[in-house]
This record gives structure tokens, sequence and C-alpha cells, in this order.
């Protein structure tokens, strides 16, 4: 990884390192960081000659070469200091970054959305979540439906808070790119699909746009769940949100196993912020305090929690494991509580 002197290099600078890598079968990719841009060696990195040469360059303040199966998601990679920021928000830097919202978007009733959002503005959500496009498990059950996509704007445009989509295909990636949204969030499902994630990074590179990247559900080790966001960034995204959401073996009388403990052990490994989803893990609304509440103490960075006005008469999970606007606001309340004593790596 290059490191320039100054916040990225210019036209020419980068032809001169490109120049370079070229000599040894490599190439460079520029990856826009929040404070400057670093570049990757993508190849056979193991040339000394090459590392020597780019070292040397005037406008080059150092070469890292870092043993790692994720080079660009290590702390010590030259992003160790990238800022991810989802609206007005650099996620997790004074306060718990909360998303919340609907499991699904009824298409059918979209006053019920759009209540939701301004409830959820009004107890302190930092951005919205609304399922658009549903993975179901019975291919009988509701998919989704474009119409919802049409709400979860509207309710952007009227409260003014950015908004988080799951997409499962180029098509609905493409959408969602040509919509704007701010946060495209990849499923369970989706977490080892690595030509998706190839195209999200490469599609959202050189954006604001975040991505939301849920932990597998079959997925045990940390360093598999953070090489697959390496597909993401590597692509050219580095706006990356790690959410894990539960894995199995199933604990009996919750949805999944709750995996929030495994947020020291990333937030060692990587500078990638860690959004907790209680919702998924316990799978029941009386549960979602107390798991929300243990993410923080572990240091999360924020929570992404299924919340409904009336969670009786929504859809998908939304009667099971939503909670209402009032208690996410009273969640929040006692999450910024923890918040000053939660768990930080120290490096």
């Amino acid at each position: 990884m290059i490191i320039p002197k100054g916040s990225k290099l210019s036209p020419e600078q980068l032809f001169e390192v490109e120049k370079i890598a070229q000599d040894f079968d490599c190439s460079i990719l520029e990856i826009q960081g929040h404070n400057r841009c670093v570049y990757a060696i993508l190849g056979d990195e193991g040339r000394e000659v090459m590392f020597k040469r780019i070292a040397g360059l005037s406008f080059i303040h150092k070469v890292d070469m870092i043993e790692s199966p994720y080079k660009l998601m290590d702390r010590r990679s030259g992003l160790s200091d990238h800022a991810v920021k989802v609206g007005e928000d650099e996620v997790g830097r004074t306060a718990p970054f909360i998303i919340g919202g609907p499991c699904t978007i009824d298409p059918d009733n979209p006053s019920l959305y759009l209540e939701t959002a301004h409830a959820l503005k009004e107890a302190g959500v930092n951005a919205l979540r609304g399922g658009v496009w549903k993975p179901r498990t019975n291919p009988y059950s509701y998919q989704g439906d474009i119409k919802a996509l049409e709400i979860i704007l509207q309710a952007r445009d009227e409260t003014k808070l950015p908004i988080d989509i799951e997409v499962m295909d180029v098509e609905q990636l493409k959408i969602a790119s040509d919509a704007k949204v701010d946060v495209l969030q990849i499923g369970t499902r989706n977490a080892l699909n690595y030509s998706l994630l190839k195209e999200v990074g490469s599609i959202t590179a050189g954006s604001q746009v975040s991505v939301l990247l849920k932990r597998g559900r079959h997925m045990a080790p940390p360093n598999e769940f953070i090489a697959a966001a390496e597909y993401l960034i590597a692509a050219g995204n580095p706006n990356i949100l790690l959410c894990p959401r539960g894995t199995t073996p199933v604990l009996d009388g919750y949805r999944n196993h709750p995996d929030e403990s495994i947020t020291p052990l990333l937030k060692n490994r990587t500078w990638a912020p860690v959004i907790v989803d209680p919702s998924h893990s316990v799978g029941h609304a009386d549960f979602v305090k107390a798991c929300s509440l243990a993410s923080i103490a572990y240091g999360a960075d924020g929570l992404c929690i299924e919340s409904h006005i009336e969670p009786s008469k929504g859809i998908g999970d939304d009667p099971k494991q939503a909670i209402t606007p009032q208690a996410m606001k009273e969640l929040i309340d006692a999450c910024r509580v923890v918040w000053p004593n939660r768990y930080q790596a120290n490096f």
C-alpha cells in the first residue's frame, strides 16, 4: 500500500507510480479515504525492488507491505484513520449511530412507513432502514415491491434522514444507485457472494455511499467476515460498516445465536465501524434492548434495529421483532449512558 505525502497523487505522479508497477506486472488502485487517498498495489507484491523504487519517489511518504489476508481492512493499513460518514454523521465518533425502521415496507400502506419514519426521527435515529426487496426462505412469501422504494425515498425527502436498503443482485444495485440510496445493505445470504460484493464496490467507488455488510449466518471466523469486506474495498469503496446479526447454531429461545461479543475481535483487527443488528440476533422485541446494550458495551459503533409504529400491522418480521419508536427512544437514551464506558481497542 502506497501513502503519498499529500492528500492524493497528481495525475502526473500517479502515472509515474503506475509506470513502475507495470514494470513488475502490477497495477495501482486509487482508494479515496476520508482524509487522503491511498494506493493499493494489485498483483504480486513480493517485489522488493518495486517497493524501493516507489518509496524513493519524492512525493511518496511510505510504502507498507502488510502481511494480512485483508490488507486494506487491516488496522495497520493507510486507511486506519478513515471515517465512514453517513449523512451528516461520522459513524461511531461521538455517539452510537442508530439505524431504525421496519423489516419490510408495505407498498399498500405507505402511511405506516412514513409515520414510523417521522416518529423515529423524533426518537433520535440517525438513519432509516426498510426492506424494499426481501430475501425469503419460502418462494411464495412476499418478495418485495419496487413501489416500496418510492415510499422510502419520500421518507428521506420528508425527514432529511439517510436511508439504508438491502440489494440482492446487480439489477437492484443499479436501481438503488440511480436513486442515490445512502447505505446499501448486503444481507446474510449474500455475505459470501463475492461477485456481488465486487459489483457493489465497483459501482459505488468514489461515491459517499456506504455499504452495510451483514455477517453470514453460517460464518464463524472473524477473518472470513473481514475478508468479505475486503472485496468491497478492493473494488474501490472504503465506506464499510460491519454488521454482526446472529449466527448458527440457533440458541433456543432466540432467532439466531447472538454474536455481539464478536465486536472486540473485529475492533482489534480492522478500523471499520461495527453496527450490530440485535433484531435478527434475538428475533423478539422483548430482548432487543438487552442485546443492544450488550452490543454497545462490547464496543459497537452503532445499531441497526427494526422498528414500527404499530408492529402488529407490519409485514415480514415486524409483528414479532420490531420495537415501537417510543421503545427506540428509551433504548437510545440507555445506550448513550453505556457509550462512555464501552470497550475500545488500545493502539
